[in-house]
């Protein structure tokens, strides 16, 4: 009689035990969804800040003029020697740089800085989730770290003088950049609060 009373007491511990286990169960695949949509907005692009074309620059200026010369090569841009005049000492030779008809239909405009814009080659995507900390008693809030890598590159993007000439896209495509972000529990699900590089991998 002992043992048989004691078979329905194991199982419902069991059962508050595995209850338990599924309450506190964390969904990777939530988190990386809300991620992905995090970044479906936020298009990867040349430049840190907008631009505007026209621009010269110094035909000397080798570190300036390498990103615009694959540009042009690419057929965004448009290229013709000029000679600038300074002050008192002389003349120097610039290139001008515009964007080609090619380039005005792959050039992003920035909506709130009218003649500005950039060169834009696809958007970030989690490509895995590697650890996750909560950050609250309640687990409403987990700081998660994950790589990332790019999706929906243009072929302009893909070639090797661009990929030499702008390293971000190398780098963002190559699924090794490590990053954090605070993801808040809502009603819509996992949102993602802010997002840093990473400082180190938190356990999961």
């Amino acid at each position: 009689m002992r043992v048989m009373k004691g078979v329905p007491v194991l199982v419902i511990a069991l059962a508050g035990m595995a209850a338990g286990c599924h309450t506190n169960t964390v969904d990777k695949a939530a988190f990386r969804t809300s991620i992905d949509n995090y970044y479906s907005g936020k298009q990867d692009c040349l430049w840190s800040a907008p631009v505007k074309f026209p621009v010269q620059v110094d035909t000397s200026n080798d570190e300036q003029t390498k990103g615009y010369d694959a540009l042009t090569d690419s057929g965004l841009l448009t290229r013709k020697a000029a000679e600038k005049n300074r002050f008192l000492i002389g003349s120097k030779q610039v290139n001008v740089y515009d964007l080609s008809d090619k380039g005005r239909t792959t050039w992003v405009p920035d909506q709130t800085q009218p003649g500005y814009g950039n060169f834009c080659f696809g958007h970030l995507e989690a490509t895995s989730i590697d650890g996750y900390t909560p950050t609250q008693p309640n687990q409403a809030r987990y700081s998660v770290t994950y790589h990332v890598g790019l999706t929906d590159i243009p072929d302009w993007a893909n070639s090797t003088e661009i990929k030499t000439a702008f390293p971000k896209i190398a780098s963002d495509n190559n699924g090794q950049r490590a990053v954090t972000a605070n993801l808040v529990k809502s009603e819509n699900g996992w949102q993602v609060e802010n997002v840093q590089p990473a400082q180190g991998t938190p356990g999961s």
